[in-house]
């Protein structure tokens, strides 16, 4: 039986009730504001918008291009002007709120596909398509937010566009200077909460999901330590020593008895001996929607030829880790996204059932999210962006 197979059997409610959202449902969780409990508090809690997040890879978007982005149920149009740069507005037309990004790039500018006005990229008005009756040009500007690019992904600062040159994007060294470690980012769209994602990335409880590929097993708990807005864990574990990953993975020259991880607010990294790294990235779409971004990078020492201890050759890498993606990383985070979009629909289902977590980690990750949402509710820009604190998962 396959792996959603095994999920999908039985994952109805005990009394045979329909889930909260479907027809003729029962009663949907809980707001942040009606929350009884640290986990539906985590379930429904939103991310802080004064970070950057990652909502597109760079060569996506061609020059002269546009689409629509969403953070928390907030639309935005993405484009990219004529000279490559990107921006990203409010996704509606002052005029009659069509969205935008049905419209079209001309030059340096977003134009409305509806009566042609004319956008720059700090959202002013700068030209309309028609007559303006005796009128002079309307001082308007719809809200735009900074955009960044960097590790071949676009950016976006969705708080306040003041704030944003105090908080750079996350750094990675080992991606950046003459030699880069190679990397080939990956991505997913899940139906699932962000804090979901977040537990079960730094999470080594689930190796019976990955029984196939056997990414980690036999792991111990041997650190959980929050520091303000930090977690870090680490875990004893065998580190990829499944039947592929065996194969090119130098264990001689790399410790793989180990791996430290980091819920850094709002994103995630891992280490095991500074040789085998990544970051997850995750762009809240909505309150059961995420994209998360992987990037694994790797010392270029850490790989081997298969069955022989010789080094892969360095222009290889990249190729090798493209088709690694393909037949390895995908399919095994394809698990993953199994389980956290099963874990969303059991916990529409069973919001109320009682909190049976035994890893204090998960625990750790949870009381982070919630204090980071409640610390941005309180702020001035929280409270106008939601105003009544029980509305905590409407758009900000």
């Amino acid at each position: 039986m396959k792996l959603r197979e095994l999920f999908l059997v039985g994952s109805g409610s005990e009394n045979g009730a329909r889930a909260p959202n479907e027809p003729g449902g029962e009663r949907k969780p809980p707001t942040f504001g009606e929350a009884k409990n640290r986990r539906q508090k985590a379930r429904s809690a939103g991310l802080d918008p004064n970070y950057w997040y990652p909502v597109e890879y760079a060569d996506a978007l061609a020059p002269g291009s546009v689409r629509e982005i969403r953070f928390w149920d907030a639309s935005y149009a993405l484009y990219r002007d004529v000279n490559g740069d990107f921006h990203a507005v409010e996704n509606r037309c002052a005029h009659r709120q069509l969205r935008l990004s049905i419209g079209n790039v001309d030059g340096c500018n977003l134009v409305c596909a509806y009566h042609g006005w004319k956008y720059d990229g700090d959202g002013k008005v700068v030209g309309i398509g028609h007559e303006l009756f005796g009128h002079g040009m309307p001082r308007i500007r719809i809200q735009a937010r900074a955009v960044k690019v960097r590790y071949g992904l676009v950016w976006v600062f969705f708080g306040d566009k003041e704030r944003s040159e105090g908080r750079d994007v996350p750094t990675i060294p080992e991606l950046e200077g003459p030699s880069p470690w190679p990397c080939v980012p990956i991505d997913f769209t899940w139906k699932s909460h962000h804090s979901i994602i977040i537990d079960n990335v730094s999470d080594f409880t689930h190796a019976y999901l990955h029984r196939r590929y056997q990414p980690f097993s036999d792991a111990k708990l041997t650190d959980c330590r929050p520091e303000g807005d930090k977690v870090f864990v680490s875990y004893e574990a065998k580190i990829g020593q499944g039947p592929i990953y065996s194969l090119v993975v130098d264990h001689v020259k790399t410790n793989t008895n180990k791996m430290d991880l980091c819920y850094e607010y709002p994103f995630q990294w891992s280490n095991t001996d500074n040789r085998i790294k990544h970051h997850c990235f995750v762009l809240p779409i909505d309150n059961r929607t995420t994209r998360a971004f992987f990037l694994f990078y790797y010392d270029p020492k850490t790989f081997k030829v298969p069955f022989l201890p010789v080094a892969i050759p360095p222009r290889l890498l990249r190729p090798m880790l493209k088709l690694g993606n393909a037949f390895v990383v995908r399919p095994l985070l394809g698990e993953d996204g199994i389980a956290v979009e099963e874990e969303q629909r059991a916990y529409d289902r069973h919001f109320e059932a009682p909190m049976m977590e035994l890893n204090p980690a998960i625990g750790a990750f949870q009381n982070l999210t919630v204090r980071k949402w409640d610390e941005y509710l309180a702020s001035a820009e929280g409270q106008k962006r939601h105003g009544n604190r029980d509305q905590a998962s409407a758009t900000p």
